[in-house]
This record gives C-alpha cells, structure tokens and sequence, in this order.
C-alpha cells in the first residue's frame, strides 16, 4: 500500500489496488480494514512510528556531538525519511485524509515522533518553548516539502536532493538569524 502511496499518491489507493497487489480477493482488504481511510490511516501510522524511529536514531548516534551536529543529522534523518517515502510523508499531515478521533494509534505515533522534535528543539535551542519546537519542525518539514513538491526552479532530482541536504548543512539552519544584520535590514526594506 505504501508503495502505490509513493508511485501516485492517494488517489492511487484503492481497495481493489490494494487486493490486486496483495494477490487476494478484492473483499480481502475489507477483513483488515473497514475502509479505504483504515489502509490510509495504519500507513499514516506506519508513517510516524518510522520517523519517531529515524529521529531518535539520529538522536542517539549524535548524542555526544554538538548541539549543531545533532541538529543537522536529524535535519538529514526526516529529510531522509521523507524523500524515501514520499507518498506516505505526503499525507501524513494531511488531517483531510483521517478522523483522528477514529484512529487513537494514529494520533499516539504523531505524538511519539512530535516528542522527538521537542527533546531536538531542545538540544537545538536549550529552550522547552513549543515556538523553538515549531520553528525547527517548519525548517525542516518546509525544506522536505519543496523537495517533493516545490517549483522547478529549484531543479528536479538528485540535484535538489543535494541541494536540501547541503541547506541542512548550511549555517543558516543551525544560527538563525542575528541582530548584526540591522543595518542591511533597514537597506532592503526601504
């Protein structure tokens, strides 16, 4: 089922599509899954339980690098996981596609990988502020995104996969922004 995900996203996903490749009756999914939003939702889970696991990896491989190197290598590990799943990381936040009150599991293995980017924000930025933990997650999630799905104009391919693994590497994603930059700020705004 991940794999039609990944070759033409959720409209691909179909009972009949699922049972085909599975080599079974086309009511055999139904004996799993009550409906096409079951399948979507146990891949969704599938889906954070896999990047709950990747980051923590990457958290624990870098536990003893700095606070910049471990947020560069779990930069590269949802980067990772993302380009290697793309049709499930795709509607993994894509509440449209689920009731999350009909999926309890679901909404437990976003929150296991949603820890992961708290204790991340914290090594990162030595804060507990839910601000710092959204800033990186939209870092990273924003550069996956455009990725998968951005504009042509930042290449197709292996080249802009290499092009988002060097952002992570870049200074910019580990700095921020800093107050040194006042006066050319006030030149681009005016």
């Amino acid at each position: 089922s991940g794999e039609l995900l990944n070759e033409g996203g959720p409209a691909s996903l179909s009972m009949r599509e699922v049972s085909r490749r599975a080599g079974c009756t086309h009511q055999a999914p139904y004996h799993h899954f009550k409906s096409r939003e079951g399948i979507l939702a146990a891949l969704i889970t599938e889906g954070f339980l896999a990047l709950g696991k990747a980051l923590s990896e990457a958290l624990r491989a870098s536990a003893d690098a700095t606070p910049q190197e471990t947020t560069r290598a779990a930069g590269h590990a949802y980067l990772t996981f993302a380009l290697k799943n793309p049709g499930v990381f795709r509607i993994m936040f894509r509440s449209d596609m689920y009731d999350p009150d009909s999926h309890p599991e679901l909404v437990q293995a976003s929150q296991a990988a949603r820890s992961q980017l708290h204790g991340l924000a914290k090594i990162a930025y030595g804060s507990e502020d839910p601000r710092a933990e959204a800033t990186l997650w939209a870092y990273i999630h924003g550069l996956a995104t455009l990725v998968l799905d951005g504009p042509p104009a930042l290449g197709a391919g292996d080249e802009v996969q290499r092009f988002a693994h060097d952002a992570i590497d870049a200074p910019y994603f580990t700095q921020g922004t800093t107050i040194s930059h006042d006066s050319r700020r006030a030149e681009v705004l005016s």
